[in-house]
C-alpha cells in the first residue's frame, strides 16, 4: 500500500481506523487500538494504543494478547475482547450481538462469502495465558490458535456486500470506495 499506516488511509472522506472506531464504539464498552510504534500518530482518535507484549511482533496474534491483558486490567466485568482490524471497513452493526449469541465461553469469529475471517472474533479474557504459551511456542497463526480453542464460526449471508471486505491493495480501496455507495442502510452486507 506504499509503506505507512493502512489505518489511517483515507476511504470516502474518513480515514479506515475512523471507519472502525464509528463502527465498533456503540457495540462495546470500551475500544483501543493495538499498534507498534510511536503511539502519537493515533492521538487524534482518543483510543490508549496498546503495543504488543511479545518481542519480534509476531502479528496479529500478538496484538489479541496485548488487548486480552488491557481489557482485564482496563475494563470493569469484562469477560471478552472483540477484535477487528481497521482494514475491514464495513464492519456490520450487529457483530458483536451476533459473536456474544454464538460465543459462549469460547472464541467465535465470523466467517462471510465461503471465508472464515478469524481476525474478526470474540475472544474470552480467559484465554490470555492459553495465548501466551501458544506465542511463546513460536506459532502465530490467528486460525491455529482459534482452531485450538474450538471457535465457533458465524456465517454473514451473502449478498451485494461483503461485510468483512478488507483491503490490501491499492485496488481493493477503490473497490471499498465503490461497496460504500452499494451498501444498505444499518451496514449489513
Amino acid at each position: 500500500m506504499g509503506g505507512g499506516d493502512k489505518a489511517l488511509l483515507s476511504l470516502g472522506g474518513q480515514t479506515l481506523l475512523a471507519r472502525a472506531v464509528a463502527a465498533l464504539r456503540p457495540q462495546v464498552a470500551a475500544l483501543a487500538l493495538s499498534a507498534n510504534g510511536a503511539a502519537e500518530r493515533f492521538a487524534a482518535y482518543g483510543l490508549e494504543v496498546l503495543a504488543d507484549t511479545v518481542p519480534d511482533q509476531p502479528g496479529p496474534l500478538a496484538g489479541i494478547l496485548a488487548g486480552l491483558l488491557w481489557a482485564r486490567r482496563a475494563v470493569p466485568n469484562a469477560t471478552h475482547l472483540l477484535s477487528a482490524p481497521a482494514d475491514t471497513p464495513l464492519l456490520p452493526s450487529d457483530l458483536v450481538a451476533r459473536l456474544r449469541s454464538a460465543a459462549a465461553d469460547g472464541i467465535a469469529c465470523v466467517g462471510s462469502a465461503g471465508r472464515i475471517h478469524h481476525a474478526i472474533a470474540l475472544w474470552p479474557l480467559r484465554l490470555a495465558p492459553e495465548l501466551a504459551a501458544f506465542l511463546a511456542r513460536g506459532e502465530h497463526g490467528v486460525g491455529a490458535f482459534a482452531a485450538s480453542q474450538r471457535a465457533t464460526v458465524v456465517w454473514y449471508a451473502g449478498g451485494r456486500v461483503d461485510p468483512f471486505f478488507n483491503i490490501n491493495t491499492p485496488e481493493d480501496l477503490a473497490t471499498a470506495a465503490s461497496l460504500l455507495v452499494a451498501r444498505p442502510p444499518g451496514g449489513i452486507g
